[in-house]
């Protein structure tokens, strides 16, 4: 027997914010330009509609790499979006995700219903298709509260890498500079982080000392936004 609900449902998407750390300081965020209407030709958030029979992780990462032929390592949820007026379409609940990636790992290529996908400079973004400009704010704003705390900053940065290097994605992610000395004191305070014992190679400057995140710790694996590399 067929059950009958007495109210209308409404719609359900998902829509991703995937990071991407380039050239060791620029902070990006994964785009597609829309190739359907509502909004054909602007730019929006990798995302679609969720089939009956998925669940909301398969669904977001299907969208993925329909969309953009990226693959990230892990999602997590950030929170979901239903303002009425959200979507032209009609009424749209949105379960929002990000991801943390290296953008050299990952050359976008637009496929389904995107016409094109690119990375984009955090700072200088085009104006964004339905309520993605919020979206992509809070998952922002999330990151920066992140990043101080926990050793995410390891799904961006090189699996070596120097102080100067962490604080230049620090500064990318929270929209501020620090001072080099207070930066520092604090990172290497950090029970997340060793020294490598090794130094930089082929610089044309005095090599900086290298270090990398410690697997296994207790801030590493229980940390659910810590990528693959890190619990290795």
């Amino acid at each position: 027997m067929t059950y009958s609900y007495r109210y209308p449902r409404p719609s359900l998407t998902v829509d991703a914010v995937v990071f991407g750390l380039h050239a060791d300081s620029d902070l990006r965020v994964l785009l597609i330009e829309r190739g359907e209407t509502p909004y054909r030709g602007r730019w929006a958030l990798p995302g679609g509609f969720v089939r009956m029979d998925e669940d909301l992780p398969a669904a977001v990462r299907r969208e993925l790499l329909e969309e953009t032929g990226v693959a990230p390592s892990a999602l997590w949820q950030i929170g979901a979006f239903g303002a009425p007026e959200r979507d032209p379409r009609g009424r749209v609940v949105s379960v929002a995700w990000t991801a943390l990636v290296r953008v050299s790992d990952h050359t976008p290529e637009a496929n389904s219903d995107a016409a094109a996908a690119a990375w984009f400079d955090i700072n200088q973004l085009p104006d964004l298709a339905f309520d993605h400009e919020h979206i992509l704010t809070l998952a922002r704003d999330r990151l920066s509260d992140e990043i101080s705390r926990s050793p995410i900053a390891a799904a961006l940065l090189p699996n070596e890498f120097t102080l100067t290097q962490w604080q230049r994605l620090h500064e990318a992610v929270v929209g501020e500079r620090s001072d080099k000395r207070n930066f520092r004191k604090w990172a290497k305070g950090q029970r997340w982080i060793e020294a490598t014992g090794r130094r930089q190679q082929g610089v044309p400057h005095r090599a900086a000392e290298l270090y990398r995140f410690v697997a296994g710790t207790e801030h590493t694996k229980n940390n659910p936004l810590v990528s693959r590399e890190v619990e290795q």
